[in-house]
């Protein structure tokens, strides 16, 4: 485990959908190095979300244990899991969550104000990311006023601005 960043130890997540248990995940182990890249591949229901979503701390295994670093994500607080997540985690979501009354750079921006720093300290390195997507000329702009092709770029130049150890795109 001391090499890996992220090691899965026969993790299962099962939903309850109205009288039954649906199970997304079954018994899956995996462990992921630092540097590496990785792609789930599946049908539609496969539990491809669920995965990036118990990595990302985002919900917890129903069995099995998740680390971090060798640190057992179950074992964390809720403080110390939306650590783990601000500092570490960078997302991608199918639905790109960006904030609709944030422009295109204040959504970028966000996730740094949430990790500490100044806007006037990371103002050049936000649109540096947001010219590498290339939405320089879209920055003052809000997600309706985008296509959905741009509120991607937006998505991705937000999970990248703040360098996060993962990268998890769904």
């Amino acid at each position: 485990m001391d090499n890996n960043l992220i090691v899965l130890n026969q993790v299962s997540k099962e939903f309850r959908v109205g009288e039954e248990n649906f199970t997304a995940l079954n018994d899956v182990s995996l462990e992921i190095e630092g540097g590496a890249f990785m792609s789930f591949v599946g049908p539609s229901g496969s539990g491809k979300t669920t995965l990036l979503n118990l990595i990302g701390g985002l919900d917890v295994p129903t069995t099995g244990n998740i680390y971090f670093k060798g640190s057992n994500l179950s074992s964390m607080s809720r403080h110390q899991m939306a650590s783990y997540r601000r500092e570490n985690i960078g997302f991608i979501f199918q639905t790109y969550n960006l904030l609709p009354v944030y422009s295109v750079y204040e959504n970028v921006l966000f996730p740094l104000l949430m990790n500490g720093f100044k806007e006037k300290d990371v103002r050049s390195r936000v649109m540096d990311i947001v010219a590498k997507v290339g939405l320089s000329d879209q920055s003052k702009k809000r997600p309706s006023q985008l296509s959905g092709g741009q509120c991607q770029r937006v998505a991705i130049a937000r999970a990248l601005v703040k360098d996060p150890l993962i990268i998890l795109a769904d």
